[in-house]
């Protein structure tokens, strides 16, 4: 017996491990005494310095299990980035992009491909059938924030991510779940992944000029931060703004627990998701196992979800395993004719081998259905993890304030999903609900979530500058230039709209004299007039045009004579 052969590339260097598996006296397979899974992601990164321990511990746990893999050991080989590495399985990647790349390799060599961070919808089994996520997927996210935006009945956001596979798969999602909430992304504000900060502030500027106050942030946790630095810097983290950040940010304050002082200060008010594992007793033990070697040194940041999926991601691989291995299949490659090199070549195609049990093995890995530290770990028949389900959270002070929940069981729930699972589905929008948040600026009071665009055209409104009835409408020194009932119906009126209506009042008239109406109609730049017309009469006195909307006030002159005065907004569609 020996151990399985690792195929690792590295650039142009292709190496090949130790001999594969024989046979008994008897003629049947025997099992190899190793099995090696080569590990692909950043060791240096927010999400590789957790999943690396978590990596290194699922294996100890698998090896000393009795009961898996009996008389074969396991065997990780992890590689940086800058590699990539094939076998059987290969645990991994952590990067969208890098899974993307890889993806259509193993396709080619029926190498099933497992990845614990690879959250791009985009990455799906039609295209990619050796691919398997065990993690969730970034589609679900996604609806999850559209459910919110329909939650508190905004229409409009922007949205702000890297621009790489990760980001764009994420946004596009997005953009199609808003759809089904009537809502919609006006603007994509992508930077590049290595962008550095003149780059992101000015995608800001921008982004502070437009008329949405809605952000939703999807980028990467090692570089995400500094969206929010930034933004805090130019007081958008003030009130009137609403920022959605995607789950890396969770992962981010996960892994720098007690929280930093200094990354709580710039984003405070924010809304995050955090892929939701279940509360267990096997989950908790873990998680004080990690600790204690936190407080020993022996781990260098605390425990975030992904290092919870890279950890059930070695127990999905050992279970397929040791399933495949006890059906009598063996672990062996073959030479693929399709894979030659050019004359002058050096990437060493003819070395790659083509994995005769791929689809078996795959098969198994389908199959898998077990319970891990993030709850029920089985595929759906789209292979994806079954109940997907995200915690909400809200930033304030010095922590982290749960608010709810999302699954696509239940929607929005303030009920944890798993209690939901053994009801009746109810998604309803009539069920849906979330304890209150703090937005930024310290306040509880839900954001418009619009303003008034500083680069837009706002409408021009004119107002009759009158000498009689100055508090129904007259001038003023203030920003409006103009002050009176009328007017502060018409604002009121204004702010109720789900969209923004920039306004310019500009006076008509000199004041000394009342303005003749016919001249102030032939004036109007906008299809919209503000008008107070007094009208001896019964009853209030409107004029309807195409689509006309009055608004009417009534006041009472000293010989106690009805007297109405409106103003309406004409609305074009």
């Amino acid at each position: 017996m020996g151990s399985v052969p690792l195929l690792a590339l590295c650039f142009s260097v292709l190496l090949i491990g130790a001999s594969a598996a024989g046979r008994n006296a008897t003629g049947v397979p025997s099992k190899p005494s190793v099995v090696n899974i080569g590990a692909l992601f950043t060791f240096d990164s927010t999400i590789g310095r957790v999943a690396k321990l978590a990596i290194q511990l699922a294996v100890q746990d698998v090896n000393s299990n009795p009961n898996l893999l009996a008389g074969t050991r396991l065997n990780v080989i992890a590689q940086d980035t800058n590699c990539s590495g094939f076998l059987g399985i290969i645990e991994g990647p952590q990067s969208s992009g890098i899974a993307h790349v890889i993806s259509h390799v193993v396709n080619e060599l029926h190498v099933p491909l497992l990845s614990f961070a690879a959250t791009d919808p985009t990455l799906a089994s039609l295209q990619y059938p050796y691919f398997l996520r065990t993690t969730q997927n970034d589609y679900f996210q996604m609806n999850a924030i559209a459910d919110m935006i329909g939650y508190y009945g905004w229409r409009e956001v922007i949205a702000i991510f890297v621009d790489d596979d990760y980001g764009r798969g994420g946004i596009t999602a997005l953009g199609d779940a808003l759809t089904m909430t009537r809502s919609k992304i006006t603007y994509k504000a992508a930077f590049p992944p290595n962008a550095d900060k003149s780059v992101i502030n000015q995608l800001l500027v921008e982004v502070n000029l437009m008329e949405s106050r809605i952000f939703v942030v999807h980028v990467n946790p090692d570089s995400g931060l500094t969206v929010f630095s930034i933004a805090k810097d130019l007081g958008m983290m003030a009130n009137g703004y609403v920022w959605i950040a995607t789950d890396w940010l969770a992962s981010v304050l996960d892994s720098s627990q007690p929280s930093n002082p200094d990354i709580m200060v710039f984003i405070q008010g924010a809304i995050v998701l955090r892929q939701h594992t279940p509360d267990s007793n096997l989950k908790q033990a873990f998680r004080s196992r990690w600790n204690n070697m936190l407080q020993k040194g022996n781990a260098t940041s605390s425990l975030n979800t992904y290092g919870l999926y890279a950890y059930d991601s070695v127990w999905v691989a050992a279970n397929a395993i040791d399933q495949f291995l006890n059906e009598g299949q063996t672990i062996s490659f073959s030479n693929d004719p399709r894979l030659h090199d050019t004359n002058g070549s050096r990437l060493h195609l003819t070395s790659l081998r083509y994995f005769d049990g791929g689809d078996k093995l795959l098969e198994k890995l389908l199959s898998t259905n077990f319970t891990g530290l993030t709850g029920q770990v089985q595929f759906s028949s789209d292979r994806n993890l079954i109940h997907p389900a995200y915690d909400i959270l809200n930033i304030g002070g010095t922590g982290v304030r749960k608010i709810g929940y999302w699954s696509n069981f239940s929607g929005l729930s303030v009920v944890a999903p798993e209690i939901w699972y053994g009801k009746p589905q109810n998604a309803s929008t009539a069920s849906q609900q979330l304890y209150n948040a703090i937005w930024p600026g310290e306040t509880t009071t839900k954001p418009r979530g619009w303003v008034f665009p500083n680069n837009g055209k706002p409408l021009r409104i004119g107002v009759p500058y009158r000498t009689s009835y100055k508090e129904f409408l007259s001038k003023d020194s203030g920003p409006d230039n103009v002050k009176g009932y009328c007017i502060d119906v018409f604002k009121a009126a204004v702010s109720l709209l789900p969209y923004p209506v920039p306004v310019s009042f500009i006076l008509f008239g000199d004041g000394h004299e009342n303005p003749i109406y016919n001249d102030l109609v032939q004036k109007v730049a906008d299809n919209v007039r503000v008008a107070s017309v007094t009208k001896l009469h019964s009853r209030p006195y409107i004029v309807y045009g195409s689509i006309l909307l009055g608004f009417v006030c009534f006041m009472f002159n000293k010989h106690l004579n009805l007297h109405a005065f409106f103003f309406s907004t004409l609305m074009q569609l």
